[in-house]
C-alpha cells in the first residue's frame, strides 16, 4: 500500500504496516526516537495500523505533541504506583498540562509531601519494567462492568456521561488498566526522568459542589538534565510568586477572620492601587470616558433584565432566600452584590432621550465588585472575591463599533506599555463557536454576526490572536488580552467584549439621523483590567522593583548625622512639592544599615547627604540596580527624576 508522508513524498509499506514500521522505512534512528504518530492529523499510537491513502507524520519528544504523550504515559505510572501503595483510594482524571501532568485521586485517608519518595520508589519500579502498554476497546456496558469491577466510581461517571453506542479505550500495563482516550508509548521503560512536584486540593469537575480531590503534580522530561533545568526555573519562580513575594514585602495580607479571596491591602500595597488608577481614571478623561459611581448591590429585578440572574446566578453573592427557580423564597426583596457595573451604567444612558449626535456614549469607573468563586480556585491576588476593575462600557451606533474597538485596543496598548507589559501578553479570540450551553444568550443569528464582525476587526488590525471555542461571555465574543503567571498559568488580563443582547434587553435607544429609533450596540471593556490581578502580575514581572512611576516610595534620603537631618528634609521637602514621593530615613543608625534597608524595599532611588552635600547643595545618588554611585546637584537631580516619573521610565 502507499501512504503519503508530510513532505508530499509517497512512501509504499507491506499490506497491514502500522506507524512504527513506517517510521522504520524512513529511518532507523526515528524508528528509534518515535513515540506516537499523525495520522491524517490525528495523534495516534505509534503501534495504530495504516491504510492506503494515509497522510502519516511520526511525532518525537521533539515535537510538543510527543513530550504531552510521554508525560501521559509518566501520569498512568503515577496512577498504577499510587494503587500499589494506597490500594484503597480512587483515581479521577490524569491530563497532561503544560510542563507535566497531574492526577486527582480519592484517598481514604489524606497524604502529605513525605509520601513522594515511596510513591515515586514505585513509579522507579514500574519504569524499570519496562513493561509493554497495550491499548483496548468495549463497548458503554462492557466498559461499565470493568470500572465498577475495579470499583472506580469516578471512572463510571465519567463513562455514563459518554454516548449509549460510544466504543470505550483503555490501556493495560501489567496489572494496572486505566480508561483513557490516549495515546501512549509502546511500554512504561521509554520514560527517563521524572519528579513529583507538588500536592493541593481539586473538587471533582470543578464543582465545589463536588468533593474535595488531591491533585498530584509531576513533570518529566527526556534527559535528568532537563528536567533539572526545569525544576531550577521552578524554584526560581516560587521566589517571584506574588502570593509568597507580596506579603514579605508588605503589599498585602490575608486573614482567617476575614475570609477566603478577600486580601488587604497594606499601606504599601494600597498606594500602588491609587497611583494606578488615578493613572488610568486620568488617561480614560483624555480619551472621552466619562466617570460614573453606582451602587455596590441591587435589587434582583435589575439582573433579570441584563441576564446575569439566568446565566450568572451562581458566581453571584445574593442577600435572601431563593427557591429552586430563583424566586424569592418568603416574598422578601431580594438583593445581589453586583458581579459588574454594565446594567448600572446602562440606567445612565437611559436618563434622558440620545441622539446619534450623543454617540458614543463612554462610560468608565474604578468598580467594586464581587464574584462568588469556588474555595478551590482562588489564589492570592489573583482570583478573589472582591476586587477592583477598570470598568467601562461604550454605547455606540453599529457604524461606530469597529473604531470605538479600536480605541479600547489603542488605550489598553498605551497602558500596558506603560507597565512595561506589552510584550508579556496574548491575544485570545473567545468565542461560543459551536457550543450550545444554557449559559449563553440563545440567538444563533446574533452569535453569527457579532462573532464576524469582531474577526473583521481582528483581522483588520492584524492581530496575532488564537480562537477559543465556549469562551465567550454570555451576551457576546470577546477579546481577551491573556497572561502567565510564574507558574506559567494563563488567566485573562484585560478584556474587550461586543454585546449585542443588551440594547435590546435594556430598551436603550437613540435618535438615528432620519428621526427613526434604534436600538445602540454595546462594548464592555477593562482598561488596566482587574487591579489586583494586575497587581499580582507586576509583582512577580518585577519581583517588587517597580517601575519608578508606580513606586510607593521612589526617592528615600538618607542623613548621615543628625547635623544635616535638616538638609535632607528639605531636599524631601522640594521633591513632595514637585510630586515625588520621597521619604526621610533620619534614625539613629549607622548610614551602611539605612542604605541595606532601603534596597532591600527596592527604592528606585536612594540619595545620601552628609556634610559636604548640604554645604554644596548636592545629593550622592544611588540608583536601584546601579552599583556606581553619582554625586549632582539638588536641582539637577529633581529635573531628573521629575523627567523619568513622567515619561515612565523603566528601569
Amino acid at each position: 500500500m502507499n501512504i503519503l508522508l508530510k513532505n508530499g513524498e509517497q512512501l509504499s509499506l507491506e499490506e497491514g504496516a502500522d506507524c512504527i514500521k513506517c517510521a522504520a522505512a524512513i529511518s532507523e534512528g526515528l524508528a528509534r526516537n518515535a513515540v506516537a504518530a499523525k495520522v491524517n492529523g490525528k495523534l495516534v499510537d505509534i503501534r495504530t495500523p495504516l491504510s492506503e491513502g494515509d497522510t502519516v507524520e511520526i511525532v518525537t519528544l521533539k515535537d510538543k505533541e510527543g513530550l504531552d504523550v510521554y508525560r501521559h504515559t509518566c501520569a498512568h505510572v503515577l496512577a498504577q504506583a499510587i494503587k500499589t501503595v494506597f490500594p484503597t483510594c480512587n483515581l479521577a482524571i490524569g491530563p497532561v498540562i503544560e510542563n507535566g501532568f497531574y492526577y486527582d485521586i480519592d484517598f481514604k485517608t489524606p497524604i502529605t509531601l513525605d509520601d513522594f519518595e515511596k510513591i515515586e520508589s514505585e513509579m522507579a519500579k514500574i519504569i524499570k519494567a519496562n513493561t509493554p502498554i497495550e491499548r483496548f476497546e468495549l463497548p458503554r456496558k462492557e466498559a461499565l462492568e470493568l470500572m465498577a469491577k475495579y470499583k472506580e466510581k469516578y471512572k463510571v461517571e465519567l463513562i455514563e456521561d459518554l454516548p449509549e453506542d460510544a466504543v470505550i479505550s483503555f490501556y493495560k500495563q501489567g496489572s494496572f488498566t486505566d480508561l483513557c482516550r490516549g495515546p501512549h508509548l509502546l511500554s512504561t521503560g521509554k520514560i527517563k526522568a521524572f519528579k513529583l512536584i507538588s500536592l493541593t486540593g481539586a473538587y471533582w469537575r470543578g464543582s465545589e459542589k463536588n468533593k474535595m480531590l488531591t491533585r498530584i503534580y509531576g513533570t518529566a522530561f527526556e534527559k535528568k538534565s532537563q528536567m533539572e533545568e526545569y525544576l531550577a526555573a521552578v524554584e526560581e519562580a516560587k521566589k517571584r510568586d506574588h502570593n509568597k513575594l507580596g506579603r514579605e514585602l508588605g503589599i498585602f495580607m490575608t486573614s482567617d477572620v476575614i475570609g477566603q479571596g478577600l486580601p488587604i491591602l497594606m499601606p504599601k500595597g494600597a498606594k500602588i492601587l491609587q497611583i494606578l488608577s488615578r493613572f488610568v481614571e486620568d488617561e480614560e478623561a483624555k480619551r472621552g470616558f466619562m466617570i460614573t459611581k453606582t451602587p455596590l448591590m441591587a435589587k434582583s429585578d435589575l439582573y433579570k433584565i441584563s441576564g446575569h440572574w439566568d446565566h450568572y446566578r451562581d458566581k453571584m453573592f445574593v442577600l435572601g432566600e431563593l427557591d429552586e427557580k430563583g424566586e424569592s423564597l418568603n416574598g422578601e426583596e431580594i438583593m445581589a452584590l453586583r458581579p459588574m457595573t454594565c446594567p448600572f451604567q446602562y440606567q445612565i444612558y437611559k436618563n434622558g432621550l440620545k441622539s446619534y449626535r450623543d454617540l458614543p456614549c463612554r462610560y468608565s469607573e474604578t468598580a467594586t465588585e464581587f464574584r462568588k468563586e469556588a474555595s478551590g480556585e482562588m489564589h492570592g491576588l489573583i482570583r478573589v472575591r472582591q476586587f477592583t476593575l477598570s470598568d467601562g462600557h461604550i454605547i455606540c451606533t453599529k457604524e461606530q463599533v469597529e473604531d470605538e474597538f479600536k480605541r479600547c485596543l489603542d488605550l489598553s496598548y498605551y497602558i500596558l506599555d506603560c507597565l512595561g507589559m506589552r510584550d508579556d501578553v496574548t491575544y485570545r479570540f473567545s468565542k461560543r463557536g459551536a457550543s450550545k450551553s444554557d449559559k449563553y444568550i440563545d440567538n444563533d443569528e446574533a452569535w453569527t454576526k457579532t462573532e464576524a464582525m469582531m474577526k473583521y476587526i481582528l483581522d483588520d488590525l492584524g492581530i496575532d490572536y488564537v480562537e477559543a471555542d465556549d469562551e465567550a461571555a454570555f451576551y457576546g465574543p470577546k477579546l481577551d488580552v491573556q497572561i502567565k503567571n510564574v507558574h506559567g498559568k494563563e488567566d485573562t488580563l484585560i478584556t474587550i467584549q461586543i454585546d449585542f443582547a443588551a440594547g435590546e434587553s435594556f430598551e436603550m435607544q437613540y435618535i438615528d439621523v432620519d428621526g427613526a429609533k434604534r436600538t445602540p450596540y454595546v462594548i464592555h471593556r477593562s482598561s488596566i483590567g482587574c487591579y489586583e490581578r494586575t497587581l499580582a502580575f507586576l509583582i512577580e514581572k518585577y519581583a517588587g522593583a517597580f517601575p519608578l512611576w508606580m513606586c510607593p516610595t521612589q526617592v528615600k534620603v538618607l542623613p548621615i548625622t543628625d547635623r544635616t537631618k535638616d538638609y535632607a528634609d528639605k531636599v524631601c521637602a522640594d521633591l513632595t512639592e514637585l510630586g515625588i514621593r520621597a521619604e526621610v530615613d533620619g534614625r539613629n543608625e549607622k548610614i551602611g544599615y539605612k542604605i541595606r534597608e532601603a534596597k532591600l524595599d527596592k527604592v528606585p532611588y536612594i540619595l545620601v547627604v552628609g556634610d559636604k552635600e548640604a554645604e554644596e547643595g548636592t545629593v550622592n545618588v544611588n540608583k536601584r540596580g546601579v552599583e556606581e554611585k553619582t554625586t549632582m546637584s539638588k536641582e539637577d537631580f529633581e529635573n531628573l527624576v521629575v523627567r523619568e516619573d513622567r515619561k515612565k521610565v523603566i528601569f
